[in-house]
């Protein structure tokens, strides 16, 4: 079979895009559950500690999602179940991050060792 130039581009790219995708796989993200609803979701404003009690009652009661606080930046998490478990506790988080979005495509959250 002859490959022309444009053919061989568009291998190029393709093997290119697949190297990318594979890249950029899942990665792990460590802090605490809590929720999205105070700003940079450490609760420092409200000058509490973001327990678990409060961080539920503002995912249930006050229409919040559950999020990752890294310390640094807060991640909205695609599974909003599975935090509801680990609400105010330290987790490990798998994930694929969207820059974009600063949202975690969550494969696996667990308790942070």
């Amino acid at each position: 079979m002859m490959y022309t130039v444009s053919m061989k581009k568009q291998i190029a790219i393709l093997l290119a895009s697949a190297a990318l995708m594979f890249a950029a796989g899942p990665q792990t993200f460590t802090g605490v559950i809590t929720d999205d609803l105070c700003a940079k979701a450490n609760h420092k404003d409200m000058k509490i500690s973001p327990d678990a009690k409060c961080v539920t009652e503002c995912v249930k009661g006050m229409g919040g999602k559950y999020a990752l606080w890294d310390g640094n930046a807060t991640y909205a998490l695609s599974d909003q179940k599975t935090p509801a478990r680990f609400a105010a506790k330290k987790v490990t988080v798998t994930g694929t991050l969207d820059e974009k979005t600063k949202t975690i495509q969550v494969t696996k959250i667990a308790a942070a060792k």
